[in-house]
């Protein structure tokens, strides 16, 4: 199996790090708590239509992508999928990666050695944009993990897809949508997927 794994919210626990992170730019600026902490980006978390957003990212993005740690046991299930003869393909729209300049080599430099920092196994990378789901039918992925409504919407259209759980992603439901919690919950519904094949 061919399997495309997400970075942010999947391999690292990106919606307690906005709340965290966000929740101190926005009090520093303009005094204000989490108003929605179901949102899925800082304007959601917080309600705020100033471009708090940008700042935030500006002056957090690379401490994020550089120290916050990978989830629990996302090393060990990336190196057992990849024993148990499954190809894993890091398939991530992280902010800079898809642009050809300056900026973008840095951040897909900071991707790379963050990788092999935590020591998360896999074949091949690609840095894509948003839209997922071209590249997963370019690439023949057959199963995908992702946490971003829209991209799980859309893939599981074609190919099923575990929706790493967070607060955010709720609505997502339906036909090849597997809602997991942890990396071990993930390793034990793809052994049940791989099981019902045979």
């Amino acid at each position: 199996m061919r399997i495309g794994i997400d970075i942010d919210g999947v391999l690292t626990d990106i919606e307690q790090w906005q709340l965290d992170y966000g929740s101190k730019v926005i009090f520093e600026n303009i005094n204000k708590g989490v108003i929605n902490p179901n949102g899925y980006d800082i304007k959601e978390i917080f309600d705020e239509e100033r471009n708090l957003d940008d700042e935030f990212w500006r002056k957090y993005l690379f401490e994020y992508s550089t120290k916050e740690p990978a989830r629990k046991f996302s090393n060990e299930i990336t190196r057992k999928l990849h024993e148990d003869g499954n190809e894993i393909y890091i398939i991530t729209a992280r902010f800079l990666t898809d642009r050809n300049d300056e900026l973008g080599n840095r951040m897909r430099k900071i991707v790379l050695e963050w990788l092999k920092e935590n020591n998360i196994f896999y074949d091949n990378i690609i840095f894509s944009p948003e839209d997922k789901i071209n590249i997963c039918i370019e690439n023949n992925i057959d199963l995908m993990i992702e946490d971003k409504v829209e991209n799980i919407n859309i893939i599981s259209q074609k190919i099923p897809v575990i929706c790493f759980d967070a607060k955010y992603n709720q609505q997502c439901k339906g036909k090849n949508i597997i809602r997991c919690y942890s990396w071990y919950d993930i390793y034990a519904k793809i052994q049940e997927l791989i099981r019902g094949e045979k």
